[in-house]
């Protein structure tokens, strides 16, 4: 999709006809994965908050905004063209690959239901091995994931791809694994809306896609940070209430080279039992207060969004700190 008018004409078209809103944004992730991880991802990206904010709004005004993506859609520079994708393993040729192969592996499944080893793929997904990878999350398929599963995983995977950041990486690293996990976020919330508008289970081609970018950016996790409370550590040191905790968490953000801490204090806010809408007010509170950039903003909401899948669980937990 090359052609900015007539794709805008084309999406204005079936907004016109009553397109549902499941079915148009099938189409738009189908068009948007055309492309390999576009545009670092913030093409996809775009479109689930063009969708997010129209089901605050009102679909009334789906004409007026829907087509506000379409420009960067037609401009984005696929993952296709650099050579990271292509050299030393072909990892677009293995997701065309996969992805032939996703309409015989859904068909399968079908009438199967229940399937809940998220953690499990997850875990998988942070592989060494892109085919490894790519062949976990078909055995998946045929154990009864459905496509909003497979995206529940990867955007967990991507999240503990950033929880487990070191410190000693480069500013510029930070944004490859921040760039994967708002990918991840919004694949995973597009198949949600899609449902079962999609039949085919080509809407799975951005799981691919985001798989094999987490897979390139395993290099951020050499040597994997601690997560806060890991390996016994006891996080008694720090306060108990949640007062006292979030005003601790607000001036941590007030002084440099307190990641660590900072991270410490969320995890005892969770761990002793608080709630976590507390501390997801306090986290949105130090982003607005700094005049934050985009970016603090797209990770702020994406690891709402992601906590908001697993609840208050381990995996929930590990997702908010």
């Amino acid at each position: 999709m090359r052609h900015r008018e007539a794709a805008e004409r084309t999406l204005l078209t079936a907004i016109a006809a009553g397109t549902a809103p499941a079915v148009l944004a099938d189409v738009m992730l189908a068009a948007a994965s055309e492309r390999a991880f576009a545009d670092s991802g913030h093409s996809l990206d775009f479109i689930n908050k063009a969708f997010e904010c129209l089901d605050l709004i009102g679909w009334s005004d789906a004409a007026a905004v829907l087509p506000t993506v379409v420009g960067q859609m037609v401009a984005a520079r696929g993952a296709e063209e650099p050579t990271a994708w292509r050299q030393p393993v072909d990892l677009v040729a293995l997701c065309e690959q996969a992805a032939a192969e996703l309409p015989d592996l859904f068909a399968a499944r079908r009438e199967m239901h229940d399937w809940a080893d998220h953690a499990a793929l997850a875990r998988d997904l942070l592989g060494d091995h892109p085919v490894g990878i790519l062949e976990a999350l078909k055995a998946a398929i045929r154990a009864g994931a459905a496509p909003a599963d497979l995206g529940r995983a990867l955007a967990y995977a991507a999240a503990l791809r950033v929880a487990r950041f070191g410190n000693a990486n480069e500013h510029a690293d930070w944004e490859t694994a921040h760039h994967v996990f708002t990918y991840a976020n919004a694949v995973h919330r597009m198949i949600e809306r899609i449902g079962t508008a999609n039949t085919d289970g080509m809407a799975v081609r951005g799981v691919l896609h985001g798989a094999m970018a987490l897979y390139l950016a395993r290099y951020l996790n050499v040597p994997p940070a601690r997560m806060p409370g890991e390996g016994g550590e006891s996080l008694d040191d720090l306060p108990a209430d949640a007062p006292t905790i979030c005003a601790a968490l607000l001036d941590a953000f007030d002084r440099q080279r307190q990641v660590d801490l900072a991270a410490r204090l969320a995890a005892r806010h969770l761990t002793v039992g608080h709630s976590p809408q507390a501390l997801i007010a306090t986290l949105a509170r130090a982003v607005l207060r700094e005049d934050a950039g985009f970016h603090a903003y797209q990770m702020l909401e994406a690891g709402v969004r992601q906590f908001a899948a697993w609840g208050e669980t381990d995996e929930g937990r590990h997702i908010l700190r």
